[in-house]
């Protein structure tokens, strides 16, 4: 990473986990950068996140989504957290995923931009999502969960401060 991205925290799974969580997070950076490289230890499942411990409806997305076939997009309003792609844990290849968290500090809504990717030997597939976040809190924590099983051995989460320039 560059010079200006510092590493906050790193999570690495010595056991299965239904939850990672960031929590505690300094508001001295101008933006976050997750990255998260891990397998589903049960089944293929879609990776959800959360901010602040916030339920309620206040997320939006908007998807595209690629193969190398096809291509689609999608959009959901007022739902209680962002996904990130469908079926982007698989049991057997890992998922390599990017969230960028702009002004996540701010006084506005947040905004994400959230990469996913999957190579299945040729035929694997690529996640683009813009996450709305619609507090004005700034955010100080991060929950990440699959739809359903649990994060596998090894997966490993890394969050990190983009230093002010």
């Amino acid at each position: 990473m560059p010079a200006t991205y510092e590493n906050i925290a790193t999570t690495t799974l010595g056991s299965a986990a239904a939850t990672i969580t960031f929590s505690s997070i300094n508001s001295g950076y101008t933006d976050l950068r997750l990255v998260l490289t891990g397998t589903n230890a049960t089944l293929d499942a879609t990776l959800r996140m959360q901010f602040n411990s916030d339920t309620g409806t206040n997320y939006s997305i908007t998807e595209l989504y690629g193969d190398g076939t096809t291509a689609t997009t999608t959009r959901s309003s007022n739902q209680t957290r962002i996904q990130c792609g469908f079926n982007t844990l698989s049991t057997t290849v890992p998922s390599l995923v990017i969230v960028d968290l702009f002004s996540y500090s701010g006084s506005t809504y947040k905004t994400c931009l959230i990469t996913t990717s999957q190579d299945r030997n040729g035929s694997g597939n690529v996640y683009r999502t813009v996450g709305l976040y619609r507090s004005t809190s700034a955010i100080n924590s991060i929950l990440l969960f699959p739809t359903s099983g649990t994060f596998a051995i090894g997966t490993i989460a890394t969050l990190y401060g983009i230093l002010r320039a």
